[in-house]
């Protein structure tokens, strides 16, 4: 076994992208110091002039400098989408002439000198074993080619494209052809000039309808009819149809669906209701969307502008993939489907645009801190965030994608450390990442490494050093930039003034912008550019010129993008870039669990033999990997980084532990590489196994962007929440639902300085402080509820350079240091502490003695143990009520029970105007922590709130039975929001 295993992937195979050769204002050139020609953005810089030594886009002829030259004077200005289905239209082309074959679904098509090549393949080609490296495509075998009879044309441009549709475009000089094509069309639009249209059969065609206009033919043995205009017919000679259209120009083929098998009557049927629509030319699609917050629902719109060649009709037939219609609201597809790559694809006839409505099931910061914050497992978990702390962002190699793991790393650490109050943690990996962002978002003269370059031709930033194509093939973009993006929001919550637009934030949006621009009105990048719309994941390959079409390996790198997006969004206050990234979340993970994952065991071919893949494929899937033959590795590619944006991995329980299974089955053994990767993601679907799988080998080598600190943290505390819970959502999209042995978890986190009021489906409402992750529910290893309470402490600035955060940020003061008199200030969550303290941060952990009861059980404290915060100035959040999570712990005493009361001095006079006192709490005769709640209830209540001014708030906590003492926990552990702002 290798101590590292560098992923040396030749993504370059996945290759690159096209063009751009306008760009507006938005990116005006500053030009620096000496012949560095470099734009400024706020405070961050990038250059314009190409690197010493750096690779740009290449190919046939001058592709590098005129990325246009394969379209023609229609296609639309502006940059050129990469990273597409059909790309190899426009770059890496066969013989600088030709795309690769171009995998729509139903159809496959081919360009050549002749015209469009059609191939509707039914039965998938597999190779390799059930248990080793294995694949299947629906490869490319053309049925028969359409075109212009004589048609010689020396190559194909690009007259157009949509949103899922392209037009390839051949001339040789005396007859042309446009020809309209895209997913989910079970059409192929012509246009044609100088001859007749000629479609011609790799074989004898056998025709079962032909009626003027309408000829049905089978070649192969599947089913296609062609339509020509009202007046024309079509005529058969050998393997050759043909018609002279009439003289209008204009024709349709549409392939007919094949299961269930159809009869002749059926054929017939089918004809004559796709022929309403024939002559309806899709000639635009675009994709809207809505994030309601209110519902956790994502609204997703596919429109069709349809021109009518003859008469005055819309619409069109609609074929929706999986994921699709599996969410599709307001319609019903008919009886029949085809067969394709991705599993059955169902029809609507006569639509012009349909609706999708998918449940968005939240994303978090990190997995919430309800189970590692005591004890001996609190002590192993220090140790291994001391292990890090000296180099928490440890870059193994230079360029984008690699600086962009250790960015990963590092925002990992500052997530938990944070959560666990070890601010000496979080503020080092926050430094670290400071200044790793800053380096590579500040391009100075002479600088050649480190920085982004802006290419005009292509509209694109590329990274150098760069990686696995990344410049010259512009291959996974979404990958390098999602590590950075995702970091740098972390950044955000804790240093808003770095991420301000005057500062760096317009560096990030630039990253977001390139990937996957959300913005339709900015054309210095192509919209959504490695965004498929319709087939609703990425691509990685920037000119998809391969002949199984476009392909993609690490599924959940590109959900790393998407997440990035969510949390920078939210940190920032930009919705705009939030609901985009939900968006594509949301779409994305979807699709993952059909395409790769396919957990509903439908979409992959029966004899594949396997339940997932590592690389999905335009034609089909393979279990396999560009960089290595092993299980682990094949598996894991699509599960890391682990992060709280990754939790749709575990949409179903069941599949996890099967595909865990399959694991280790197919490797002969446990996981003998990236082991943290695979129990990160079994602790998706049994935390339990995966935590004693680490308990049993915690010395294995961690994957370069893992460490033992987050791996532990995440599969520790999954052990305590359970597996996630699909059936309750919530109206702010940093949270989950977690369920254990029927009993929920509420998770919801707040990354704003001001308190908020998270609503679940289900009526659970949670009040969640500023800066803080609150979990209500949780089973903790000691049996008990970790309900209320924040878990994070509030962030702070993390250097004294930093300014003072703005209001809209997640910063808020700085805690107050633990003192031996009560602090003074502070916020509305409150930490018990030593000497008596109420404090606002969690400070250092330790415990306090609650006395024995005085034999009296009537309400009131007896001998209690007091905590108190005084000169407090908050205002009153109406209709918010008292809520505290404090660890308590009889040990093996039996009958104890401690009782909690709280009053408010609402202007420090020395008078309680507000005083609360909540139930008992029977404590078990098990040592450990259990969580004693606001959930119990009030038992008496005198008096009502008002803002404090000045105020004081005091806590007691006695023993109301028992004959031993208690203990409670300081700290972390224990906290008391007070309803304030």
């Amino acid at each position: 076994m290798e101590s590292v295993v560098r992923r040396t992937r030749t993504r370059g195979r996945v290759l690159a992208l096209a063009a751009v050769a306008v760009v507006t204002a938005g990116l005006g050139a500053v030009a620096l110091s000496g012949t560095a020609d470099a734009a400024t953005v706020g405070a961050a810089s990038y250059t314009e002039t190409l690197p010493a030594g750096a690779s740009l886009p290449t190919g046939c002829g001058d592709l590098a400098t005129n990325p246009r030259q394969f379209m023609t004077a229609n296609a639309p200005a502006g940059p050129v989408p990469t990273n597409d289905w059909w790309s190899s239209l426009v770059y890496k082309k066969f013989d600088c002439a030709y795309s690769e074959n171009l995998h729509a679904h139903p159809t496959s098509y081919d360009t050549t000198a002749s015209g469009l090549g059609f191939s509707y393949n039914t039965t998938p080609q597999i190779s390799g074993s059930a248990t080793g490296v294995g694949e299947y495509h629906y490869i490319y075998q053309e049925d028969f080619t359409a075109g212009v009879a004589g048609l010689n044309a020396p190559r194909t441009l690009v007259d157009s494209w949509t949103d899922w549709t392209v037009t390839p475009y051949w001339s040789d000089g005396t007859r042309t052809m446009k020809a309209t094509i895209g997913h989910g069309l079970p059409f192929a639009y012509f246009q044609i000039t100088g001859g007749n249209a000629q479609i011609t059969a790799k074989s004898t065609p056998t025709v079962w309808s032909n009626s003027g206009a309408r000829i049905g033919y089978t070649v192969a043995g599947k089913d296609y009819v062609a339509y020509a205009p009202t007046g024309a017919t079509w005529s058969v000679s050998g393997n050759v149809i043909t018609s002279t259209l009439a003289g209008k120009g204009y024709f349709s083929i549409a392939v007919l669906p094949t299961t269930p098998a159809t009869s002749s009557a059926d054929k017939t049927t089918l004809a004559t209701s796709f022929g309403t629509y024939a002559h309806n030319h899709v000639t635009g699609t675009r994709v809207s969307y809505a994030y309601n917050q209110a519902t956790s629902r994502v609204a997703t719109t596919y429109t069709y502008t349809t021109t009518a060649r003859e008469g005055s009709g819309t619409g069109t037939v609609i074929g929706l993939y999986p994921h699709q219609w599996r969410s599709l609201t307001g319609a019903t597809p008919i009886a029949q489907t085809y067969v394709t790559a991705r599993g059955a694809m169902k029809n609507l006839v006569g639509a012009s645009s349909y609706t999708t409505s998918a449940v968005f099931n939240g994303v978090l910061p990190e997995v919430p801190a309800v189970a590692d914050s005591t004890g001996a497992d609190l002590t192993t978990l220090n140790s291994y965030l001391d292990q890090v702390k000296a180099n928490p962002v440890n870059v193994l190699g230079n360029d984008t994608y690699w600086t962009g793991k250790a960015l990963g790393v590092g925002a990992r650490i500052a997530e938990i450390a944070d959560q666990l109050g070890r601010t000496d943690v979080r503020d080092t990996a926050l430094a670290a990442i400071r200044t790793k962002l800053t380096e590579w978002f500040t391009a100075t003269q002479g600088k050649t490494e480190r920085l982004f370059y802006y290419d005009r031709n292509w509209g694109t930033l590329i990274g150098y050093p760069a990686s696995y194509g990344s410049d010259a093939e512009l291959n996974d973009h979404h990958f390098h930039y999602g590590y950075f993006i995702a970091a740098a929001a972390t950044l955000a919550k804790f240093d808003p003034s770095w991420a301000a637009n005057s500062s760096y934030g317009g560096m990030v949006d630039l990253l977001i912008r390139d990937a996957n621009n959300y913005d339709r009105g900015d054309n210095r990048f192509p919209y959504l550019r490695d965004f498929d719309i319709y087939a609703g994941h990425d691509w990685a390959a920037g000119h998809g010129a391969f002949f199984a079409g476009n392909n993609q390996e690490s599924s959940s790198e590109g959900m790393n993008f998407a997440n990035g997006l969510i949390q920078w969004g939210q940190a920032t206050g930009n919705t705009t870039i939030r609901d985009a990234g939900i968006f594509l979340w949301t779409t994305q993970s979807a699709a993952i669990n059909e395409y790769w994952f396919d957990t509903h065991d439908e979409n992959f071919p029966p004899a594949f033999g396997h339940g997932t893949v590592g690389m999905v494929w335009g034609d089909g899937g393979a279990y396999s990997t560009w960089f290595s033959a092993a299980p682990e590795q094949i598996q894991g590619i699509n599960m890391l980084p682990v992060t709280g944006g990754h939790f749709y991995l575990g949409n179903d329980p069941a599949y996890v532990k099967r595909n865990y299974a399959e694991m280790v089955t197919n490797a002969g053994h446990e996981p003998a590489l990236w082991q943290d990767i695979a129990w990160q993601y079994l602790a998706l679907g049994d935390g339990d196994a995966a935590l004693a799988k680490f308990r049993a080998n915690s010395g294995y080598t961690p994957e370069e962007g893992e460490t033992r600190a987050h791996t532990f943290h995440w599969i520790r505390n999954l052990a305590a929440l359970g597996t996630t819970d699909l059936t309750v959502t919530a109206n702010h999209p940093l949270y989950r639902v977690f369920s254990k042995n029927g009993a929920k978890t509420y998770v919801a986190s707040n990354i704003t300085n001001a308190a908020l009021t998270v609503t679940f489906s289900d009526g659970k409402v949670l009040a969640v402080p500023a800066g803080q992750t609150v979990a209500s529910g949780a089973v903790n290893f000691a049996g008990g509820n970790a309900t209320g309470g924040g878990i994070n402490p509030t962030p702070s600035p993390t250097t004294s350079s930093s300014p003072t955060p703005s209001p809209t940020t997640s910063t808020s003061p700085t805690p107050t240091p633990t003192t031996s008199s009560p602090p003074t200030g502070g916020g509305a969550v409150r930490y018990l502490q030593a000497d008596g303290v109420l404090a606002s941060s969690a400070g250092t952990a330790a415990t306090a003695t609650v006395v024995k009861a005085s034999g009296v059980n009537d309400n009131q404290p007896h001998s209690p143990t007091t905590f108190t915060a005084t000169g407090l100035n908050l205002a009153y959040r109406s209709g918010a009520a008292t809520a505290f999570g404090i660890s308590v712990d009889a040990g093996t005493s039996v009958g104890n029970a401690t009782q909690v009361r709280v009053s408010y001095d609402l202007t420090g006079n020395g008078s309680f105007d507000r005083v609360e006192t909540f139930r008992y709490f029977a404590t078990d005769p098990v040592t450990g922590w259990e969580r004693y709640t606001d959930a119990t209830g009030q038992i008496t209540t005198t008096g009502t709130f008002g803002d404090l001014v000045n105020g004081t708030v005091k806590v007691e906590i006695w023993s109301a039975i028992g004959s031993a003492p208690s203990t409670v926990s300081l700290g972390a552990l224990s906290t008391v929001t007070l309803p304030y702002q």
